[in-house]
């Protein structure tokens, strides 16, 4: 495995970033994917949102955050009083990586070596964007965004130094593990802690 490097372009402009994330064949992903899932939002946004990596609805369609977690981060954005033309989306991984079980795609986590090789993908972004803030769902995405292990129920919510051209870090938990509550108890009180630090991130920015 490489990185991304080498299919980046110097021009940091995300309509270049995109087109060219296409051909990226920094890690083996792209073999099973249906097609790279790059980034989406303005690059006037003030928060930057980094996941951990497509799921099967954003590999089947192209965009980041169109399935249910999507759905959920979309509500608790709202509820905070962001609006989506302040915040782009993307994920530390550009490509689903699952398991194949029949006709079922189940998610499988990325390893740090996927983490790592596209991460030149996600310095250009912060590069293209420039964002007041950045916004890191779950603990795959902090480590992308950070460089180093995080714990989100150590850190979350608190206004982090991030590493050069980064800025302010929130870390927060992945919308997907709302999910997992839905009609076991709790949903409503990890929901409401989402939206405490969206709140906290976007009067950091």
């Amino acid at each position: 495995m490489t990185d991304a490097g080498p299919w980046v372009p110097a021009r940091r402009v995300l309509p270049a970033l995109a087109e060219a994330a296409t051909a990226c064949r920094g890690c083996e992903l792209w073999q099973d994917a249906t097609q790279v899932v790059f980034g989406a939002g303005p690059a006037s946004a003030r928060l930057l949102l980094v996941g951990e990596q497509p799921g099967d609805h954003e590999d089947v369609e192209g965009e980041p955050f169109v399935g249910p977690a999507g759905r959920v981060l979309e509500q608790a954005l709202a509820a905070a009083g962001v609006t989506r033309e302040q915040a782009y989306l993307t994920n530390a991984v550009k490509h689903f990586r699952f398991d194949q079980r029949g006709p079922r795609r189940i998610h499988k986590k990325p390893g740090v070596a996927h983490v790592t090789a596209c991460h030149p993908w996600l310095v250009a972004e912060l590069e293209a964007v420039r964002p007041a803030v950045v916004v890191a769902l779950g603990a795959t995405a902090g480590r992308a965004v950070l460089g180093r292990p995080v714990r989100v129920t150590a850190e979350r919510g608190r206004v982090l130094d991030g590493p050069e051209a980064v800025g302010a870090v929130v870390l927060t938990t992945h919308p997907s593990a709302l999910l997992r509550l839905r009609g076991r108890g709790g949903y409503d009180e990890a929901f409401a802690a989402l939206v405490a630090d969206l709140r906290t991130a976007a009067a950091a920015g």
